[in-house]
């Protein structure tokens, strides 16, 4: 059970450090985190590709801090650098922009506020090299970097006077992140929808897609959010669950199952018996369930020669039975009767172009933050294309979505 004790990226506030080349964003992340998590030098570019850490940071607790190349990239590869930071905006819980104080603003931070503001990300400016006086051999400012000030800060939450080279400013800056750390918009998986004294049976297959030694994450915080509700979780395979639910002299509450094994699973638990999936679970805490389940309806439209992207927020070793690859598209296949083409994506690669597509089918996002997760599904659905989770999917294809989302009736109504 290694790692259970540790808080997972996708439930960790994600914090991004922008700006131009040479403006000491990297400088300023060592300052603020107290260690040498990015190279800093005097060379335009030192930055090439987003750097991520995970860490504690008082007063926020626990963070990823993306330190990102400059925006003013030039060259083909320049280019590329900045789509990369583009791609990073779409899990910035909260940016900061870094600015050489003796140079000014300039265009390409007005560029970057106006992003942060399309994409409503709270924003702090951080005035770097604050302690270098105006009478300066380096100071630098022209006119046109005073006249851009107003846009610039056009909804900042705040502009703070740093210095990366003494550490000044560093506490205020950091009190100021804290402030702005979001709310999510689910603070349970499961929690809200049982109650102290519940008996909850969590079905956990383990065969060769199963990681060895350890259970899944959506598996660990959902035992983790029962046990907080003062519930008593009982976890058995799939393979014992007639035998132990037999055993219990009680029915449970509720039963939550892995999704690739919810057919075999509802016809073994009684129809009184609530039933959902560890995937729809994550779905709802991720903000994704709402257009997961309106995503549904587009699968009975699918045609022959019909593209479905199937998507995954992690990178993992595709095995024999991997059910993004194999699993999914037999029972999409079987379910429609169509000759689809199915397409993957997996970890950072969510398309931005996702018109070629007649359905996204997404995982539960659990490595993903919820930025990203409600950020993918609203691009998708901006686009005209539907988009819905595996464990909805899977459910509707055993003809069990109404019974999945029994305990979530605000969803079980759009069916």
């Amino acid at each position: 059970m290694a790692g259970m004790n540790e808080t997972p990226s996708g439930e960790r506030v994600h914090i991004g450090f922008f700006g131009r080349r040479n403006a000491g964003k990297s400088s300023v992340v060592n300052a603020v985190t107290g260690q040498d998590l990015a190279v800093v030098s005097e060379v335009k570019g030192t930055t090439t590709d987003p750097v991520r850490k995970a860490m504690e940071l008082l007063p926020l607790g626990p963070v990823v801090i993306i330190d990102t190349p400059g925006f003013d990239d030039e060259g083909s590869l320049g280019e590329l650098r900045v789509q990369r930071t583009k791609k990073i905006l779409e899990q910035t819980d909260i940016a900061v922009l870094v600015v050489d104080t003796t140079k000014g603003f300039r265009k390409v931070d007005e560029e970057l506020t106006d992003l942060f503001r399309e994409r409503g990300i709270p924003f702090l400016i951080a005035l770097n090299k604050s302690d270098i006086p105006e009478d300066s051999e380096d100071y630098n400012v022209d006119e046109e970097a005073m006249g851009l000030l107003q846009k610039v800060a056009r909804g900042c939450s705040g502009m703070i006077h740093v210095s990366a080279l003494s550490g000044d400013g560093m506490d205020e800056l950091k009190n100021r992140l804290a402030i702005l750390k979001p709310e999510k918009t689910e603070e349970h998986l499961v929690a809200d929808r049982i109650k102290a004294g519940d008996l909850i049976v969590l079905v956990v297959p383990i065969d060769k897609a199963a990681p060895k030694g350890r259970l899944i994450l959506p598996q660990q915080q959902t035992i983790r959010d029962i046990l907080d509700a003062g519930a008593t979780a009982v976890v058995v395979q799939d393979t014992e669950l007639a035998d132990t639910l037999s055993k219990l002299g009680v029915k449970p509450a509720l039963v939550i199952t892995d999704s690739q094994v919810f057919g075999k699973v509802d016809k073994i638990v009684p129809t009184d018996v609530p039933l959902t999936s560890f995937s729809i679970l994550m779905a709802r805490y991720k903000g994704l369930l709402e257009d997961a389940v309106n995503g549904i309806a587009a699968i009975t439209k699918l045609k022959d020669g019909d593209k479905v992207l199937i998507a995954e927020g992690c990178t993992h070793h595709r095995q024999c039975g991997d059910i993004g690859t194999v699993k999914i598209p037999k029972w999409l296949t079987g379910f429609t009767g169509k000759e689809l083409i199915f397409e993957t994506a997996s970890g950072t690669g969510y398309p931005d172009d996702l018109t070629p597509y007649a359905l996204v089918v997404h995982c539960g996002g659990c490595m993903l933050n919820e930025k990203e997760v409600r950020h993918r599904a609203s691009k998708t659905v901006a686009q005209g294309v539907p988009i819905t989770n595996y464990g909805t999917m899977i459910a509707c294809v055993h003809g069990i979505l109404k019974r999945s989302l029994e305990i979530f009736p605000e969803y079980s109504k759009l069916i």
